[in-house]
């Protein structure tokens, strides 16, 4: 019998690979000769890097940026033969910043950004930009002002690129760009489908898991929306004469774009200002490691992460994982940290690790993560024998 192990990490607890250790150990208390097959996923969040490396080989490059607020910090990307792939967690993930300091409203990208530049003047052209995890909300403005944008206001001074500043936008000057990043090609791998802005989007989604007030969340909704505006008048009025940022008349910014809320409205700018292609995180990570070739003779399917909600089938790893395997009929079984209230979706099992008697300050803890998710795999194996 073979089983696919694909999970994401459960944040802060258990990397992927660490989660699919644990269900195997689990398998094979009840089915010591089960093959298990494990394939360490991300959806474009944490551990995206970690996901690509694994399925396509290469090495860890570590780099000084800052983090959300601007503090010195060491980070890593990964090169993957001649592809530089980022995380937006690494140097601006929600992780990064204690509880009291999150707010969107001055947290940057930027940390982002200085990896990028790391690896572009390390001679990288190709480029893989996993969103998700940010503490972000600023439209990418950070991260594009590292690469030598500067955004105006109506007086013609340079705004720093926070969610506070969106609003304030009037013009964008790309006259000190980066050099190379004309020669450069992106793409955004989107953990979500969230639009920029408006119902539904970035700042009403997951501004108030950022730290956001209801106020602050209306006030982060209105900026990316003005900043849209701006991009769009930008477009316009350089799509003819400027071919090094701009590569076509098609990169508008649209308030309902699949995908261009991820990270903060940074999938959005990417594709507007750098010509990014956006694309589903646990996609990329799929096929980069031979997914559907693996399904072919799999009798079952474990897949998980930390929380099983409304957001998991707007491009979380797992939704993803089971639309493949629906293809071939090969199950799916979920097992998650905790499981709230959401679409329903037909995993042929799902096992929560925590209800809501076990608080966070024990489910979090690793030793005892992976004793639950071994006995949640060795109780799925049962039910499925």
């Amino acid at each position: 019998m073979k089983i696919l192990l694909a999970p994401d990490s459960f944040k802060g607890c258990l990397t992927a690979r660490e989660v699919a250790d644990a269900l195997a150990d689990g398998l094979r208390s009840v089915r010591p000769a089960c093959a298990t097959v494990h394939i360490p996923v991300a959806d474009g969040g944490e551990g995206f890097c970690e996901a690509i490396l694994s399925a396509r080989g290469g090495e860890w490059v570590h780099a000084d940026t800052v983090d959300p607020l601007g503090r010195p910090l060491r980070a890593r990307y990964a090169l993957c033969g001649d592809t530089a792939v980022v995380e937006t967690a690494a140097a601006s993930g929600l992780p990064l910043l204690r509880p009291a300091e999150r707010n969107p409203l001055q947290t940057s990208s930027y940390g982002t950004g200085l990896l990028i530049r790391d690896a572009l003047e390390r001679g990288c052209r190709e480029f893989l930009i996993g969103l998700g995890g940010s503490a972000t909300h600023d439209a990418g403005t950070g991260l594009l002002s590292a690469l030598g944008f500067r955004f105006l206001d109506a007086s013609g001074q340079v705004l720093p690129g926070c969610g506070a500043s969106l609003s304030r936008i009037a013009a964008i000057d790309r006259s000190a760009a980066h050099p190379v990043l004309a020669a450069a090609h992106f793409t955004a791998a989107c953990d979500v489908d969230t639009p920029f802005c408006g119902p539904g989007g970035a700042a009403e989604v997951f501004a108030p898991q950022k730290g956001a007030t209801p106020e602050q969340v209306r006030l982060l909704d209105a900026g990316t929306a003005s900043f849209a505006e701006v991009i769009r008048k930008e477009i316009l009025r350089c799509a003819q004469d400027d071919k090094r940022i701009v590569r076509d008349d098609d990169n508008t910014v649209e308030d309902d774009g699949k995908g261009y809320g991820a990270a903060g409205g940074i999938g959005g700018a990417l594709h507007a200002l750098l010509g990014a292609r956006l694309s589903s995180g646990i996609d990329l990570v799929l096929d980069a490691a031979g997914f559907d070739a693996q399904l072919r003779d799999a009798a079952l399917v474990i897949t998980g992460e930390g929380r099983l909600d409304g957001q998991t089938a707007r491009g979380k790893a797992a939704a993803g994982i089971l639309r493949r395997a629906q293809r071939t009929g090969v199950p799916v079984a979920a097992v998650c940290g905790r499981v709230a209230p959401g679409p329903a979706l037909p995993f042929s099992h799902i096992v929560a690790l925590a209800d809501d008697n076990i608080p966070d300050s024990v489910a979090m803890q690793p030793a005892w993560a992976r004793e639950h998710l071994a006995e949640a795999a060795a109780s799925i194996i049962r039910e499925y024998l």
